[in-house]
Protein backbone atom coordinates (compact mmCIF):
# COMPACT_ATOMS: atom_id res chain seq x y z
CA UNK A 1 0.00 0.00 0.00
CA UNK A 2 1.21 3.19 -0.93
CA UNK A 3 1.99 5.57 1.99
CA UNK A 4 -0.67 8.68 1.95
CA UNK A 5 1.18 11.99 1.37
CA UNK A 6 0.89 14.18 3.97
CA UNK A 7 1.15 18.33 3.53
CA UNK A 8 3.54 19.96 5.87
CA UNK A 9 1.83 22.17 8.39
CA UNK A 10 3.16 25.94 7.76
CA UNK A 11 4.89 26.94 11.31
CA UNK A 12 3.80 30.91 11.86
CA UNK A 13 4.41 33.51 14.52
CA UNK A 14 1.46 35.58 16.45
CA UNK A 15 2.15 39.18 16.13
CA UNK A 16 0.33 41.69 18.64
CA UNK A 17 0.67 44.96 20.04
CA UNK A 18 1.53 45.59 23.51
CA UNK A 19 2.07 49.28 25.24
CA UNK A 20 1.84 50.19 28.44
CA UNK A 21 -1.63 50.67 30.55
CA UNK A 22 -4.89 48.41 29.31
CA UNK A 23 -2.94 46.62 26.24
CA UNK A 24 0.07 45.04 28.33
CA UNK A 25 -2.73 43.46 30.36
CA UNK A 26 -4.82 42.32 27.44
CA UNK A 27 -1.26 40.69 26.01
CA UNK A 28 -1.12 38.90 29.00
CA UNK A 29 -4.35 36.99 28.35
CA UNK A 30 -3.53 36.57 24.75
CA UNK A 31 -0.20 35.50 25.85
CA UNK A 32 -1.81 33.20 28.96
CA UNK A 33 -4.68 31.50 26.65
CA UNK A 34 -1.85 30.48 23.52
CA UNK A 35 -0.19 28.91 26.15
CA UNK A 36 -3.65 27.38 28.05
CA UNK A 37 -5.55 26.14 25.24
CA UNK A 38 -2.57 25.58 22.61
CA UNK A 39 0.41 24.26 24.71
CA UNK A 40 1.69 22.59 21.57
CA UNK A 41 2.12 26.07 19.01
CA UNK A 42 5.65 25.66 17.41
CA UNK A 43 5.48 29.49 16.34
CA UNK A 44 6.56 32.58 18.26
CA UNK A 45 4.07 35.26 19.65
CA UNK A 46 5.66 38.26 19.28
CA UNK A 47 5.12 41.45 20.91
CA UNK A 48 5.60 44.61 19.55
CA UNK A 49 5.90 47.64 21.41
CA UNK A 50 7.00 50.70 20.18
CA UNK A 51 9.84 53.03 21.42
CA UNK A 52 9.53 56.40 22.97
CA UNK A 53 10.04 59.03 20.42
CA UNK A 54 9.13 62.26 19.18
CA UNK A 55 5.89 60.84 17.22
CA UNK A 56 5.31 60.26 21.13
CA UNK A 57 6.33 63.14 22.99
CA UNK A 58 6.36 63.20 26.73
CA UNK A 59 4.38 59.59 26.16
CA UNK A 60 6.44 56.25 27.32
CA UNK A 61 4.28 53.51 25.03
CA UNK A 62 6.47 50.85 26.38
CA UNK A 63 5.57 47.55 28.78
CA UNK A 64 7.74 49.23 31.62
CA UNK A 65 5.74 47.53 34.60
CA UNK A 66 8.48 44.70 35.69
CA UNK A 67 5.79 42.45 37.14
CA UNK A 68 3.99 42.10 33.67
CA UNK A 69 7.42 41.97 31.83
CA UNK A 70 8.01 39.01 34.20
CA UNK A 71 4.32 37.28 33.04
CA UNK A 72 5.27 37.46 29.51
CA UNK A 73 8.79 36.37 29.42
CA UNK A 74 7.26 33.56 31.35
CA UNK A 75 4.72 32.57 29.01
CA UNK A 76 6.99 32.75 26.34
CA UNK A 77 6.40 36.04 24.61
CA UNK A 78 9.10 38.07 23.04
CA UNK A 79 9.09 41.86 23.33
CA UNK A 80 10.15 42.90 19.91
CA UNK A 81 10.29 47.11 20.39
CA UNK A 82 11.02 49.95 17.04
CA UNK A 83 10.76 53.32 16.13
CA UNK A 84 7.39 54.56 15.41
CA UNK A 85 8.20 56.76 11.78
CA UNK A 86 4.66 57.36 10.51
CA UNK A 87 1.89 57.59 13.30
CA UNK A 88 2.71 57.34 16.69
CA UNK A 89 0.27 59.11 19.44
CA UNK A 90 -1.66 60.84 16.86
CA UNK A 91 -2.90 57.43 15.56
CA UNK A 92 -1.77 54.08 17.46
CA UNK A 93 -3.88 51.69 15.48
CA UNK A 94 -0.87 52.27 12.97
CA UNK A 95 1.46 50.63 15.09
CA UNK A 96 0.13 47.49 13.83
CA UNK A 97 1.59 49.23 10.23
CA UNK A 98 4.31 49.83 11.43
CA UNK A 99 5.19 46.85 13.73
CA UNK A 100 5.49 44.69 10.57
CA UNK A 101 8.61 45.87 9.42
CA UNK A 102 10.21 44.41 12.33
CA UNK A 103 9.19 40.66 12.80
CA UNK A 104 11.15 38.10 10.80
CA UNK A 105 9.96 37.17 8.10
CA UNK A 106 7.98 34.36 7.79
CA UNK A 107 4.25 33.71 7.62
CA UNK A 108 2.23 35.15 10.17
CA UNK A 109 -0.89 35.62 11.95
CA UNK A 110 -1.67 39.28 13.31
CA UNK A 111 -3.88 39.49 16.26
CA UNK A 112 -5.76 42.42 17.95
CA UNK A 113 -4.51 42.00 21.44
CA UNK A 114 -7.98 42.33 22.93
CA UNK A 115 -8.25 38.42 21.32
CA UNK A 116 -7.86 35.42 23.47
CA UNK A 117 -7.14 31.95 21.91
CA UNK A 118 -10.05 29.82 22.67
CA UNK A 119 -8.88 26.29 20.78
CA UNK A 120 -5.99 24.67 19.50
CA UNK A 121 -4.52 27.61 17.05
CA UNK A 122 -1.38 24.95 15.83
CA UNK A 123 -4.03 23.14 13.93
CA UNK A 124 -4.83 26.14 11.64
CA UNK A 125 -3.57 25.99 8.54
CA UNK A 126 -4.46 28.30 5.77
CA UNK A 127 -2.31 29.14 2.40
CA UNK A 128 -0.53 31.88 3.77
CA UNK A 129 0.23 33.10 0.30
CA UNK A 130 -3.19 34.40 -0.14
CA UNK A 131 -3.74 37.36 2.00
CA UNK A 132 -6.93 37.58 4.61
CA UNK A 133 -8.50 39.12 7.30
CA UNK A 134 -10.93 39.12 9.84
CA UNK A 135 -15.41 39.28 8.65
CA UNK A 136 -16.14 39.84 11.77
CA UNK A 137 -17.12 43.90 10.82
CA UNK A 138 -20.32 46.08 10.61
CA UNK A 139 -20.57 48.94 7.75
CA UNK A 140 -18.35 51.19 9.67
CA UNK A 141 -16.90 52.73 7.04
CA UNK A 142 -17.88 54.93 5.05
CA UNK A 143 -20.65 57.05 6.08
CA UNK A 144 -22.77 57.79 3.30
CA UNK A 145 -23.67 61.39 3.17
CA UNK A 146 -27.29 62.50 1.44
CA UNK A 147 -25.45 64.16 -1.40
CA UNK A 148 -22.04 62.97 -1.43
CA UNK A 149 -20.47 60.17 -3.06
CA UNK A 150 -21.70 56.59 -2.67
CA UNK A 151 -19.84 53.60 -1.82
CA UNK A 152 -18.81 52.79 -5.30
CA UNK A 153 -17.74 55.77 -6.59
CA UNK A 154 -15.69 55.79 -2.58
CA UNK A 155 -13.87 52.64 -3.14
CA UNK A 156 -13.28 52.33 -6.87
CA UNK A 157 -11.25 56.23 -6.16
CA UNK A 158 -9.25 54.01 -3.65
CA UNK A 159 -8.31 50.95 -6.03
CA UNK A 160 -7.88 53.36 -8.74
CA UNK A 161 -5.42 55.47 -7.08
CA UNK A 162 -3.01 52.68 -6.41
CA UNK A 163 -3.75 50.77 -10.19
CA UNK A 164 -5.80 48.23 -8.34
CA UNK A 165 -8.51 45.97 -10.68
CA UNK A 166 -11.68 47.59 -8.64
CA UNK A 167 -13.95 45.09 -10.27
CA UNK A 168 -12.55 41.72 -8.87
CA UNK A 169 -12.66 42.68 -5.37
CA UNK A 170 -16.52 43.09 -5.38
CA UNK A 171 -19.02 40.65 -3.82
CA UNK A 172 -21.44 40.45 -6.31
CA UNK A 173 -23.92 38.29 -4.77
CA UNK A 174 -24.64 41.25 -2.71
CA UNK A 175 -26.15 44.34 -4.21
CA UNK A 176 -24.89 47.21 -5.60
CA UNK A 177 -24.15 50.51 -3.36
CA UNK A 178 -24.31 48.34 -0.19
CA UNK A 179 -21.65 47.71 2.36
CA UNK A 180 -21.05 44.74 1.86
CA UNK A 181 -20.61 44.52 -1.89
CA UNK A 182 -17.12 45.81 -1.38
CA UNK A 183 -14.49 44.19 0.33
CA UNK A 184 -14.40 45.50 4.00
CA UNK A 185 -12.35 43.84 6.95
CA UNK A 186 -12.12 43.91 9.99
CA UNK A 187 -8.27 44.68 10.92
CA UNK A 188 -8.42 42.45 14.08
CA UNK A 189 -7.26 39.64 12.37
CA UNK A 190 -4.98 39.06 9.23
CA UNK A 191 -2.75 37.01 7.72
CA UNK A 192 0.24 36.54 5.08
CA UNK A 193 3.48 34.74 4.29
CA UNK A 194 5.78 37.86 4.40
CA UNK A 195 5.23 40.56 7.20
CA UNK A 196 7.47 42.92 5.29
CA UNK A 197 6.18 42.84 1.74
CA UNK A 198 2.65 43.00 3.74
CA UNK A 199 3.77 45.75 5.60
CA UNK A 200 5.75 48.02 3.17
CA UNK A 201 2.29 48.10 1.03
CA UNK A 202 -0.14 48.96 4.18
CA UNK A 203 2.22 51.61 5.00
CA UNK A 204 2.47 53.38 1.40
CA UNK A 205 -1.56 52.74 1.43
CA UNK A 206 -2.51 54.11 4.81
CA UNK A 207 0.15 57.49 4.92
CA UNK A 208 -0.61 58.42 1.09
CA UNK A 209 -4.23 58.19 2.01
CA UNK A 210 -3.60 59.93 5.37
CA UNK A 211 -2.28 62.85 3.44
CA UNK A 212 -4.09 63.21 0.82
CA UNK A 213 -7.37 61.68 0.87
CA UNK A 214 -8.79 62.39 -2.42
CA UNK A 215 -12.27 64.39 -3.60
CA UNK A 216 -14.37 60.93 -3.40
CA UNK A 217 -13.32 60.93 0.33
CA UNK A 218 -14.08 64.79 1.84
CA UNK A 219 -17.11 63.57 3.86
CA UNK A 220 -15.07 60.73 5.68
CA UNK A 221 -13.59 60.21 8.56
CA UNK A 222 -10.60 58.52 8.40
CA UNK A 223 -10.03 57.85 12.40
CA UNK A 224 -9.77 55.40 13.61
CA UNK A 225 -10.73 54.11 10.29
CA UNK A 226 -7.63 54.57 8.34
CA UNK A 227 -6.12 50.94 8.93
CA UNK A 228 -9.28 49.16 7.60
CA UNK A 229 -9.46 51.82 4.77
CA UNK A 230 -6.18 50.11 3.44
CA UNK A 231 -6.02 47.21 4.34
CA UNK A 232 -9.23 45.66 1.46
CA UNK A 233 -6.95 47.68 -0.98
CA UNK A 234 -3.35 45.94 0.41
CA UNK A 235 -4.68 42.34 0.53
CA UNK A 236 -6.24 42.71 -3.08
CA UNK A 237 -2.81 43.96 -4.31
CA UNK A 238 -1.44 40.98 -2.85
CA UNK A 239 -3.54 38.28 -4.74
CA UNK A 240 -5.43 37.82 -1.65
CA UNK A 241 -9.57 38.27 -0.71
CA UNK A 242 -12.33 37.32 2.19
CA UNK A 243 -11.32 34.01 3.91
CA UNK A 244 -12.14 30.67 2.80
CA UNK A 245 -13.52 27.75 5.65
CA UNK A 246 -10.14 27.17 6.60
CA UNK A 247 -9.83 30.07 8.09
CA UNK A 248 -13.53 29.55 10.30
CA UNK A 249 -11.59 28.92 13.58
CA UNK A 250 -11.28 32.41 13.45
CA UNK A 251 -13.52 34.42 15.16
CA UNK A 252 -15.00 30.63 15.80
CA UNK A 253 -13.35 27.72 17.94
CA UNK A 254 -10.10 29.05 17.59
CA UNK A 255 -10.18 32.63 18.90
CA UNK A 256 -12.04 35.15 20.49
CA UNK A 257 -11.64 38.92 19.70
CA UNK A 258 -13.34 40.41 22.67
CA UNK A 259 -12.56 44.15 21.99
CA UNK A 260 -14.07 45.57 25.45
CA UNK A 261 -14.85 43.29 28.63
CA UNK A 262 -18.61 44.30 28.91
CA UNK A 263 -19.39 43.62 25.26
CA UNK A 264 -16.89 40.25 25.43
CA UNK A 265 -19.40 39.40 29.16
CA UNK A 266 -22.85 40.38 27.18
CA UNK A 267 -22.69 38.61 23.54
CA UNK A 268 -19.90 36.03 23.39
CA UNK A 269 -19.86 32.33 24.26
CA UNK A 270 -20.35 30.35 27.33
CA UNK A 271 -17.01 28.56 26.09
CA UNK A 272 -14.72 31.55 25.65
CA UNK A 273 -16.53 33.17 28.55
CA UNK A 274 -15.19 30.34 30.64
CA UNK A 275 -11.57 30.23 29.05
CA UNK A 276 -10.99 33.82 30.12
CA UNK A 277 -12.17 33.40 33.56
CA UNK A 278 -9.97 30.26 33.53
CA UNK A 279 -7.30 32.01 32.67
CA UNK A 280 -7.31 34.82 34.60
CA UNK A 281 -8.07 32.49 37.77
CA UNK A 282 -4.21 31.60 37.64
CA UNK A 283 -2.74 33.34 40.96
CA UNK A 284 0.15 34.15 38.34
CA UNK A 285 -1.67 35.92 35.95
CA UNK A 286 -4.32 37.40 38.61
CA UNK A 287 -1.38 39.23 40.54
CA UNK A 288 -0.76 41.16 37.21
CA UNK A 289 -4.20 41.60 36.08
CA UNK A 290 -5.43 42.97 39.21
CA UNK A 291 -3.62 46.26 38.90
CA UNK A 292 -5.92 47.53 36.20
CA UNK A 293 -9.34 48.83 37.80
CA UNK A 294 -11.50 47.89 34.50
CA UNK A 295 -10.23 43.82 35.13
CA UNK A 296 -10.42 44.06 38.63
CA UNK A 297 -14.08 45.23 38.87
CA UNK A 298 -15.05 42.51 35.25
CA UNK A 299 -12.74 40.21 36.30
CA UNK A 300 -12.20 39.83 39.98
CA UNK A 301 -15.50 41.75 41.43
CA UNK A 302 -17.85 39.84 39.46
CA UNK A 303 -18.98 42.76 37.35
CA UNK A 304 -18.76 40.35 34.15
CA UNK A 305 -21.31 37.93 35.40
CA UNK A 306 -23.82 40.98 36.01
CA UNK A 307 -23.74 42.04 32.47
CA UNK A 308 -23.94 38.57 31.09
CA UNK A 309 -27.32 37.84 33.07
CA UNK A 310 -28.74 41.26 31.55
CA UNK A 311 -28.65 39.55 27.67
CA UNK A 312 -30.05 36.52 26.56
CA UNK A 313 -27.42 35.42 23.70
CA UNK A 314 -29.86 34.23 21.63
CA UNK A 315 -31.87 37.39 21.14
CA UNK A 316 -29.13 40.24 21.18
CA UNK A 317 -29.97 43.65 19.98
CA UNK A 318 -28.96 43.64 16.65
CA UNK A 319 -26.56 47.17 16.97
CA UNK A 320 -24.00 47.40 19.10
CA UNK A 321 -25.07 50.81 20.46
CA UNK A 322 -27.92 49.50 21.75
CA UNK A 323 -25.70 46.87 23.64
CA UNK A 324 -23.62 49.62 25.03
CA UNK A 325 -26.94 51.97 25.95
CA UNK A 326 -28.12 48.78 28.12
CA UNK A 327 -24.98 48.05 30.05
CA UNK A 328 -24.22 52.08 30.45
CA UNK A 329 -27.95 52.19 32.32
CA UNK A 330 -26.95 49.60 34.39
CA UNK A 331 -23.57 51.23 35.26
CA UNK A 332 -21.67 48.57 34.48
CA UNK A 333 -19.85 50.09 31.75
CA UNK A 334 -15.74 50.37 32.12
CA UNK A 335 -13.46 50.58 29.75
Amino acid sequence: MIPRRVSPVTVFNILCIGQAGRLQYEAVLLAASLRARSPGFPGRLLIATPRPGPLWGAENPQITDPATLDLLADLGAEIIPFDSRAFGARYPHGNKIEALAHIPDAPFLFLDTDTIITGDIATLAPDFTRPTASMKREGTWPQIELYGPGYTEIWRSLYHRFGLDFETSLDRSQPDDYWQRYLYFNAGWFLHDSPRRFGALFLKYATEIAADPGPALVCQSLDPWLDQVALPLVIHALGGGRPGPDLAGLDGALTCHWRILPLFFARESDHAVAVMEQIAADPRVERVLRAYAPFRKMLYKGQGREVRALFDRADLPRKEQAIRNAIKRAGLWTR
